[in-house]
């Protein structure tokens, strides 16, 4: 099977049937990762050291198993397309979005404060329906980066062990990439490991939110404000999909009982219900086009 058909087989399995209601791989490894920290980050004592040791642990032997069941088996073509299957969040992003879209057209704040709080680490409890739209707007922006468009990335260019070594990296840096005391070294590796892996496929993600809206003012915000962003990867992302949208982003958000003060990212009004939805549309066209760009592709050199 072409690469073409196989990424639109995962992505199209992805749709159908979004994450696995049970028996998710990923849950397991979460479990197996928090054993791990436990094992080498003990009350956040954990050295750099420790965590370098603790990711290779965690990721490297799964990475490896996946490239010897490519090797072993003549079901390579079933082997990819599931581990694109579990590596993608396009339907879960969606299923976590449209939910707080709903809610605010229905003028229902708390439930639309309790929806986006399942897809942001900030404090949601006392947003307003503009927050909300924000909140709900950055985090599709920034997830369809990570959790769809990365993935799709190094799949396509490292197949099945590509987007499983993705996938568990991401993996971690979300469990322990933060920058707390308990994390500070511990999580270090985990942490510059993920921003190596998505600095390619952020600006890919960027170029292609520029594509699909507004592309002067996208590449204008992307070019001036990306660089402000303490991420070096969800800045030009984040830049990019607000110029695309005409939204402004960023600003004062509270994580973790501290209030920070980010910069401003786009231009134009603020975010409601629909820019959400809009935000949205934006990576589910993304994806077609990045699948189309692909079969073109093969079709070019065959």
């Amino acid at each position: 099977m072409s690469l073409a058909l196989i990424t639109c087989a995962g992505v199209a399995l992805d749709a159908a049937l979004g994450e696995p209601r049970r028996a998710h791989p990923l849950v397991a490894f979460g479990r197996l990762a928090s054993r791990l920290e436990q094992r080498f980050n003990p009350a956040g004592g954990g050295w750099r050291s420790h965590g370098v040791t603790a990711w290779c642990l965690a990721v490297l032997p799964l990475t490896l198993l996946t490239w010897l069941l490519t090797q072993v088996t003549s079901l390579v073509w079933a082997v990819d397309i599931f581990a694109l299957y579990f590596a993608l969040g396009l339907r879960s992003l969606y299923e976590h979005a449209l939910p707080v879209a709903q809610a605010l057209r229905l003028g229902n704040l708390p439930l639309a404060r309790e929806r986006v709080g399942w897809m942001v680490s900030r404090n949601t409890a006392a947003l307003d329906a503009t927050g909300v739209a924000r909140a709900g707007t950055e985090s599709v922006l920034e997830n369809g980066s990570d959790a769809v468009f990365a993935a799709l990335f190094w799949f396509i260019v490292a197949g099945a062990p590509g987007v499983v070594l993705y996938r568990l990296s991401n993996t971690l840096d979300a469990m322990w990439g933060y920058r707390n005391e308990r994390f500070e070294r511990f999580g270090w590796a985990a942490a510059k490991i993920d921003d190596v892996l998505n600095y390619i496929p952020a600006r890919l993600v960027a170029l292609t939110y520029a594509l699909l809206g507004n592309m002067a003012l996208a590449l204008r915000c992307w070019r001036r404000q990306a660089p402000m962003w303490d991420s070096p990867n969800a800045g030009p992302v984040m830049a990019s999909g607000a110029g695309s949208l005409g939204v402004s982003l960023g600003g004062a958000a509270e994580y973790h009982g501290e209030v920070h003060e980010r910069p401003r990212l786009g231009e134009g009004p603020a975010p409601r219900a629909r820019d959400i939805e809009r935000a949205m549309n934006r990576v589910v066209a993304g994806v077609a086009l990045w699948l189309l760009c692909l079969t073109l592709w093969e079709v070019g050199i065959a």
